[in-house]
């Protein structure tokens, strides 16, 4: 009896996911008549139409008002995405050409321009890029410049690309020697920490120095400190708006709310989710907090240099999506994006 009960859930599965992708492809409402001449489901007619009325009982798909055809509901595309065995992998002329457009940023603004750019010309949605956050960065190295006798150019470079400059005032003349020491001792104990603990690590540097120059390197890491702790608003990058008007009729009422939504950036950012968790998130109507999205579908993953998510992106659209087909193309530019800043 187990076996039975647990074959007819396999059944059910198989209609539930020949309505989801016979929807996102025609966007019409779909009857039995249609299932069974375009799918291989292996049962007649008639019980299809029972499979169907089991689905719409239990909320997985239900009748508009105006057609003879299901659609899925929310539930309905959540089991999908739960149920998906592989998403789309890209074809090797896609992989060659997200590697060939995204290998030809110049530093991390540019990567993350083609990045958003890239990934809604791939989903035809609209795309979110979360900038790498300060916070989950390392030290790849810092650098020390003199520029004047008693000014120095401090700059804090992180694995993930990012430079940050500051120009420090120093309280005396500052001699090559001792800047040349400074800046050995504080890439020993500081190069591949994480930036929020460099300071603990570089606080008893004063007093490895001549009585003389401390002070000096006082000011210097006062200024790379304020620097790392400066809590600098997250930044994310949007492309693809426009593709949503292809979609209008999969909002209920209007769009409006949806593109109010997409200019919050706080609102965004609660989308894409914690940076912490980098495996795929996909959020599916309601289940996105913003009422303006709750006809939305959002896909995100973490993507970052080495096993460690510095960041998210993803994109968002219809809740009628190619889940198999978004799913894939945010896995593979996030991989490819974390190939870059691997070696930049």
């Amino acid at each position: 009896m187990a076996g039975e009960v647990r074959q007819l859930d396999d059944r059910k599965l198989a209609v539930l996911r020949a309505i989801v992708q016979d929807y996102v492809g025609t966007e019409e409402p779909v009857g039995s008549k249609a299932l069974v001449e375009r799918h291989n489901l292996g049962v007649s007619p008639a019980t299809v139409r029972n499979d169907m009325a089991a689905l719409e009982e239990e909320g997985y798909i239900h009748q508009p008002h105006t057609s003879a055809g299901r659609i899925p509901t929310d539930k309905g595309y959540r089991l999908f995405v739960d149920k998906l065995a592989e998403v789309k992998p890209m074809s090797a002329p896609e992989r060659r050409a997200i590697r060939h457009f995204l290998d030809g940023a110049v530093d991390l603004d540019d990567v993350v321009a083609r990045t958003v750019r890239l990934l809604a010309q791939l989903t035809r949605q609209v795309a979110v890029v979360q900038y790498p956050s300060l916070s989950r960065s390392t030290v790849r190295h810092i650098e020390l410049v003199a520029l004047a006798p008693a000014k120095v150019m401090l700059v804090l470079i992180m694995n993930t690309g990012r430079v940050e400059q500051r120009l420090v005032d120093c309280p005396g003349t500052v001699g090559e020697t001792v800047l040349a020491d400074l800046r050995g001792r504080i890439n020993a104990r500081a190069a591949g920490q994480r930036l929020p603990d460099v300071p603990g690590l570089l606080e008893e540097l004063p007093g490895l120095f001549e009585a003389a120059d401390r002070p000096t390197v006082s000011t210097v890491l006062a200024t790379l400190f304020e620097t790392m702790a400066e809590q600098r608003e997250e930044r994310i990058m949007l492309a693809g708006t426009a593709n949503l008007t292809r979609f209008g009729h999969d909002f209920p009422l209007t769009i409006q709310p949806v593109l109010e939504a997409l200019e919050e950036q706080v609102v965004l950012l609660r989308l894409l989710g914690e940076t912490v968790d980098a495996g795929m998130t996909v959020r599916i109507g309601r289940e996105n907090a913003y009422e303006g999205l709750n006809s939305t579908s959002v896909v995100s993953v973490g993507y970052g240099s080495g096993d460690e998510s510095v960041a998210k992106l993803g994109v968002i659209g219809p809740t009628r999506m190619d889940y198999p087909g978004t799913m894939g193309a945010v896995r593979a530019v996030a991989r490819y994006v974390g190939q870059i800043l691997a070696e930049s």
